[in-house]
């Protein structure tokens, strides 16, 4: 994929412009379902393409900046929020940007403090405004002992209960239309994961034409053809799926990475990915200290996405040296993998679907 097509995709959002209150709206609950018109009726069978949206709440590695805040990065899916790491400030990134506090499911990628030290503020703002519904917290080996001193620390208990959830490496999370997969990272010094969103594959492309051109009525019997069921005409004719439908279709896959060195086990989680966010903490120039530190350069990070055959990297995690201007950075990734795109706290990432709806 060209890079110049990679860029289009990628939109960002103006640091010092919170997203309109009508796109925090609309996100929450999601655009209503508009039919294709066909000779003037509407085809209410066929759906719109399920939004998927990542947005950049922190960039910088180990301390927050003037231009970046320490990491946290949320997944938006079809008006489902979900929260990946959660740096010390997060809340009012998200107050910033409009992302929702109506969210259920934190992933943490490991337990140094600039992924996990506002997890405490967070989930003390939800307390304060009343929340009931539990929260639940996923994380890598030790989430029980860590993450249980969150609800005991302070002088009030939380108005809603914590559900901790260690997670391994390789065991997906199910969830409705896709998974949560951990997969095990390299970054010394910590028990750290990264994940991947998979997405179920959908059912094939249903074509009104041909199943009017068999005389197949529409109403239910279309929608059974699509679930891939036979169906019996009034005539005695059984109609075959495979006629009218097309073959399943892929979904998408997004990859967080956390914290790490380059390593085969984010190559295998992120092939063929639709994005791959990796960290790129440093430039070539200190090698060296990316290998002692257990992070990637940014050409570290661009190989990993070029042999994993992504279609697109977005790069985050920077040190502060390069908080302002990240372009040495992005222009390392680029020499090795061109689809590459330097993050920025506030920038909107939409996800398509690799084949047009």
């Amino acid at each position: 994929m060209r890079a110049g097509r990679a860029r289009r995709d990628v939109r960002a959002v103006r640091v010092d412009e919170p997203r309109p209150l009508w796109r925090v709206f609309f996100t929450a609950i999601g655009t209503p379902v508009k039919g294709r018109t066909v000779r003037g009726k509407k085809r209410a069978y066929i759906s719109r393409p399920m939004s998927l949206t990542l947005q950049l709440l922190g960039t910088s590695a180990s301390r927050p900046t003037v231009e970046r805040n320490v990491a946290a990065t949320v997944v938006v899916r079809e008006g489902e929020t979900l929260l990946f790491d959660c740096g010390e400030g997060t809340q009012r990134q998200m107050m910033r940007y409009g992302v929702s506090f109506a969210l259920d499911d934190i992933f943490l990628t490991h337990y140094h403090a600039d992924h996990l030290l506002g997890l405490l503020g967070l989930t003390r703002t939800l307390s304060l405004q009343g929340r009931t519904a539990p929260l639940r917290l996923w994380g890598p080996r030790g989430a029980r002992r860590v993450l249980g001193q969150v609800e005991r620390f302070g002088n009030d208990r939380l108005s809603f209960p914590l559900l901790i959830n260690e997670v391994e490496p390789g065991t997906s999370i199910g969830r409705e239309g896709y998974i949560i997969l951990p997969f095990e990272v390299d970054h010394r010094g910590s028990t750290s994961v990264g994940y991947a969103l998979v997405e179920d594959e959908r059912k094939g492309r249903f074509n009104p034409e041909v199943a009017r051109a068999l005389g197949i009525p529409e109403g239910p019997l279309w929608g059974r053809i699509h679930r891939g069921l036979p169906v019996t005409l009034d005539d005695g004719r059984t109609i075959d799926p495979a006629t009218i439908v097309g073959p399943t279709r892929p979904g998408r896959r997004v990859v967080l990475t956390g914290d790490t060195r380059p390593c085969a086990s984010t190559i295998d989680a992120a092939r063929g990915a639709d994005l791959l966010v990796h960290e790129a903490t440093f430039g070539e120039e200190e090698r060296e200290r990316a290998v002692e530190t257990g992070h990637s350069t940014a050409r570290e990070a661009g190989t990993v996405a070029r042999e994993a055959g992504v279609r697109r990297l977005v790069l985050t995690h920077f040190s502060a040296r390069y908080s302002r201007d990240p372009s040495e950075l992005e222009r390392e990734a680029r020499s090795v993998f061109p689809a590459t795109t330097a993050g920025k706290d506030g920038m909107e990432i939409e996800v398509p679907f690799q084949t047009e709806e």
